[in-house]
């Protein structure tokens, strides 16, 4: 089934796209113009907080479609669980899996901190600076985190298309 292959690896690559390279537009570049987008700390929060609710209805397909695309990727392996640990491409395999793990972790405690009530809270003024202060840093390096582990991950994909 080489077309079913390649379409299964063609959608891995379109999520992986669109997760990665999301995450990366809003941490480079986004997120730096924030501060020519509101004078406040509050604002730019509230802005971030918004744009990350749009990029999430395309992004969490796209993890899904990541991680289902990846598991029939490995069903080789999968059917033959003694090569996991016994060969490079399963312990490799491995450490993507535990990657995507943590991925979804992060990923996880980022979506609950800034959960439709907080973002309430901060668009009314409810929270003081210092606690919308450390909210902001919170989500800076969930988000920091969500990238490299990303982008590790790609790491872990390329060197399993490789062969290595």
């Amino acid at each position: 089934m080489p077309l079913a292959d390649a379409l299964v690896m063609w959608a891995h690559l379109v999520a992986a796209s669109i997760w990665v390279g999301g995450s990366i537009f809003i941490g480079i570049v986004l997120a730096p113009l924030l501060k020519t987008m509101s004078d406040t700390v509050e604002g730019r929060l509230s802005i971030m907080i918004r744009v990350g609710r749009k990029f999430n209805k395309i992004a969490v397909p796209s993890l899904i479609v990541l991680m289902a695309s990846g598991i029939y990727n490995s069903s080789n392996l999968i059917q033959h669980p003694s090569l996991i640990l016994s060969t490079t491409y399963g312990q490799i395999l491995v450490i993507k899996v535990a990657l995507v793990i943590v991925l979804l972790v992060t990923f996880g405690v980022h979506v609950r901190l800034i959960r439709t009530e907080v973002e309430k809270k901060i668009e009314s003024g409810q929270f003081s600076e210092e606690l919308v202060q450390k909210i902001r840093l919170k989500i800076i390096a969930l988000g920091r985190i969500t990238v490299i582990v990303s982008v590790a991950i790609l790491l872990m994909a390329a060197l399993l298309h490789s062969g290595v």
